[in-house]
């Protein structure tokens, strides 16, 4: 896999009901680098947190399925991997931070015996000294006094508990950490600390994580590169730059940028998108973008596009690049 510590191939993944059945991912193509933070941006519902949960391969038993595609942690295909090997692998190679901290803590266990749990999995022949040792280090690293690791979450604020779940992921210093949403819960002040901490450590661990969230600004401020995720499909991957620089980009990135409320213009509403995402149960043939988007063509509601190469780091899943990618192969363009 060389630079790649993550690639997921043509993963398909749908949650079956007792009434339909759900395609969440349908199709998706990602990867990461060694060392790299990719923001992982969309709105409620495009597959962003069934993505994570496959790559940990935590989906609800008999419910959600992985019907077709790869995930590859280096040169490890998690997909033939077993269910205790898989165990191992989680905290150790691949760890994630779950959207709400309030629920993502067992209230009847300390906050101190929280964190030895994941080292005593994956180190159990260290002493006692060594995981108390251990878990003072990290309570300290995320910030909190170490003799605070006898209380119970309730005795903690939001962004104390998120510092402690992060605090948990990281214990075992693995190679990818994927944040879902990691400050949805927290006030504005409070975010800005866990997502500097956040980066702080992923410098120390050399990790690569992928950053899950609908803030634009926070992709802009931390990540190296940019997925933008769309009805269970990645509509549009590139490097940071490329997503706030390049004059290129998906309808529906373009219709992201026009949400965001401009400071420098009075205005008396916001810009949303129109619409609503196709229902999930009946996916559209074409583009599945088409019935909102302001280009559509007859053509995206019958055929659904491909990724065109932009340049070398910059991919648009759009059939009005297509015909661009098309013309610049034929005059040989690079």
């Amino acid at each position: 896999m060389g630079e790649n510590l993550l690639e997921i191939k043509n993963l398909h993944v749908t949650y079956k009901t007792d009434d339909d059945e759900i395609f969440a991912l349908n199709g998706v193509d990602l990867t990461v680098r060694k060392g790299e933070t990719l923001g992982l941006v969309g709105e409620t519902g495009a597959g962003k947190t069934t993505m994570a949960l496959s790559v940990m391969r935590l989906l609800p038993d008999k419910v959600g399925l992985i019907r077709q595609g790869e995930i590859f942690l280096e040169d490890v295909n998690l997909m033939n991997v077993t269910e205790a090997d898989m165990r191992l692998l989680r905290g150790s190679d691949v760890s994630m931070i779950f959207q709400d901290p309030m629920t993502s803590l067992n209230p009847i266990h300390t906050v101190g015996h929280q964190i030895a749990e994941v080292l005593l999995l994956h180190d159990p022949g260290a002493t006692g000294a060594e995981i108390e040792r251990k878990v003072d280090e990290m309570m300290e690293m995320v910030g909190m006094p170490a003799d605070r690791k006898a209380e119970y979450p309730h005795q903690f604020s939001g962004g104390m508990k998120q510092r402690i779940v992060i605090a948990i992921s990281l214990a075992c210093n693995p190679k990818l950490l994927l944040a879902d949403e990691p400050t949805t819960a927290l006030d504005v002040t409070i975010q800005a600390q866990v997502l500097k901490m956040m980066n702080e450590l992923k410098e120390k661990f050399g990790a690569s994580m992928v950053l899950i969230t609908h803030d634009l600004g926070v992709v802009a401020q931390i990540c190296d590169s940019v997925a933008i995720m769309y009805a269970g499909e990645i509509i549009e991957t590139g490097s940071a730059e490329d997503i706030f620089e390049d004059a290129s980009h998906h309808p529906y990135t373009t219709g992201l940028f026009g949400a965001i409320p401009d400071m420098t213009k009075k205005t008396r509403r916001l810009n949303p998108i129109d619409g609503l995402m196709p229902d999930p149960t009946s996916l559209p043939p074409g583009c599945r973008f088409a019935e909102r988007c302001p280009r559509r063509a007859e053509r995206c509601e019958r055929q659904r596009p491909r990724m065109a190469p932009i340049s070398r780091t910059h991919g648009i899943k759009c059939h009005l690049f297509e015909f661009k990618d098309a013309a610049r192969r034929e005059v040989g363009a690079p």
